[in-house]
C-alpha cells in the first residue's frame, strides 16, 4: 500500500477544517472518522449530538449540529478528501512511514493530524440519549440563551459547574446546583461568587437518578444520598458539568499528556513531542472546547503540517489536487463543540 502524505484521525471540526485546509493543499488527505455506534469516536463529533447551534459565525439563523458538520465533509470532499467510516485500532509513530491500523488493514503516512476529540462525562442514566439537546446539555456557552427565563440547573462541584452555573444565571430565572457532597470542589473565590449570588440555589448530598419527559426535559429526579429521599425538582434544563474525558486512550506512552489525559501541543502550534504528528481541538483543548476554536486549531495543524512537510519530505507528492487515493495527510479522531 502506497504511503499517504498525511493521515487525520478524526472529523469534528478540527480534523475536518484540516482537512480542507490540507486537501486545498493539493495533499489529498484521508480522513479515518472513526464508527456512529461509539459514542467517544463519532463521526462529526460531538456536534452531531448537537440540535441547533447559534453561535458559529456565518450562520446567522443558526444550523442543526449535524447539518454543519456534513457541510464541513462536503466542503473537504469537494477538494479531493478521502474518507473511511471505521476505528482506528493502533498507531506506529516510532519512524516514518507513520502506522495506523483499522483492524486489519494498515495505512501509511508521512505524517499525521490527531483530532480524537473529547467527550464529556455523563451521568449515566438511559434518559440522557433521548433528551440531550432537548433540554440536557453539556455546554453553557453553547446553550445559555436558550434557558432565558426557565428554572434550571447544573450537576457538579468542581470550578467548571461554578462557572457555568454563574454564566447561565444570565439568562435563567433560578439555577440549582446539584452536588454529590455537602463542600463544593470549587476555588474559595468561585465558591463565593456562587453563594452570593441570588438566582442560585444548592441541593447537597443528591444525585440525579432519573429525568422526566419524553421530548423535552420537564424535571429531574433527584436522590439524597444519606437519607434516600427521592425529590423531582422542576427544571427545564439540566447542564452536567461533571468533567471532560479526551480520548487519547490510543496514543499512551506515545504522544505527551498532561495530568488529565489531554495532549500537549508546543505553545502556539500544533506540534506533538513526535515530529510530524500535530494535534488540535478538543483533545489538546480543555480551555475552550468550541466548535469555532477546534476549527481555528485544525487549521493551525494544516498549515504547520503542510510547512513540515515541505522541509521534511518523504513520498512523492500528489500531482494534482484530486490525486487518486495517494493521500498526503491522515487525520484521526473527532472533536467537540
Amino acid at each position: 500500500m502506497s504511503t499517504r502524505h498525511v493521515i487525520i484521525i478524526g472529523s469534528g471540526p478540527a480534523g475536518l477544517t484540516s482537512a480542507i485546509y490540507t486537501a486545498r493543499a493539493n495533499l489529498s488527505p484521508l480522513i479515518i472518522e472513526g464508527e456512529p455506534s461509539s459514542t467517544s469516536d463519532q463521526p462529526g463529533g460531538q456536534l452531531m449530538l448537537t440540535t441547533e447551534v447559534e453561535n458559529f459565525p456565518g450562520f446567522p439563523e443558526g444550523i442543526q449540529g449535524p447539518e454543519l458538520m456534513f457541510n464541513f465533509r462536503a466542503q473537504a470532499e469537494r477538494f479531493g478528501a478521502e474518507f473511511i467510516t471505521a476505528k482506528v485500532t493502533a498507531v506506529d509513530f516510532s519512524e516514518r512511514p507513520f502506522r495506523v491500523s483499522v483492524g486489519s488493514d494498515e495505512y501509511f503516512a508521512d505524517s499525521i493530524i490527531v483530532s480524537t476529540g473529547a467527550q464529556s462525562l455523563m451521568l449515566g442514566l438511559d434518559s440522557e440519549a433521548r433528551l440531550l439537546g432537548h433540554g440536557l446539555s453539556t455546554c453553557a456557552t453553547c446553550d445559555g440563551f436558550f434557558f432565558r427565563g426557565h428554572d434550571i440547573a447544573v450537576v457538579g462541584g468542581g470550578d467548571s459547574a461554578l462557572e457555568e452555573a454563574t454564566f447561565l444565571t444570565k439568562f435563567a430565572s433560578t439555577v440549582t446546583l446539584i452536588h454529590r457532597r455537602d463542600t463544593l470542589r470549587a476555588s474559595k473565590i468561585m465558591q463565593e461568587r456562587a453563594f452570593d449570588n441570588p438566582k442560585m440555589a444548592f441541593v447537597w448530598d443528591s444525585q440525579v437518578t432519573d429525568l422526566v419527559g419524553e421530548h423535552k426535559l420537564e424535571g429531574a429526579v433527584v436522590q439524597n444520598l444519606k437519607t434516600g429521599e427521592t425529590t423531582t425538582l422542576a427544571v427545564t434544563g439540566l447542564f452536567v458539568a461533571i468533567g471532560h474525558s479526551p480520548n487519547t486512550n490510543l496514543f499512551t506512552g506515545i504522544l505527551d499528556m498532561d495530568d488529565a489525559g489531554y495532549l500537549v501541543t508546543r505553545p502556539g502550534s500544533s506540534y506533538t513531542n513526535i515530529d510530524g504528528v500535530f494535534a488540535c481541538g478538543d483533545v489538546q483543548d480543555h480551555t475552550y472546547r468550541q466548535a469555532i476554536t477546534a476549527a481555528g486549531s485544525g487549521c493551525m495543524a494544516a498549515i504547520d503540517c503542510e510547512r513540515w512537510l515541505e522541509a521534511n519530505p518523504l513520498s512523492s507528492p500528489p500531482t494534482a489536487a484530486h490525486a487518486g487515493n495517494d493521500t498526503s495527510i491522515a487525520v484521526v479522531g473527532t472533536s467537540s463543540v
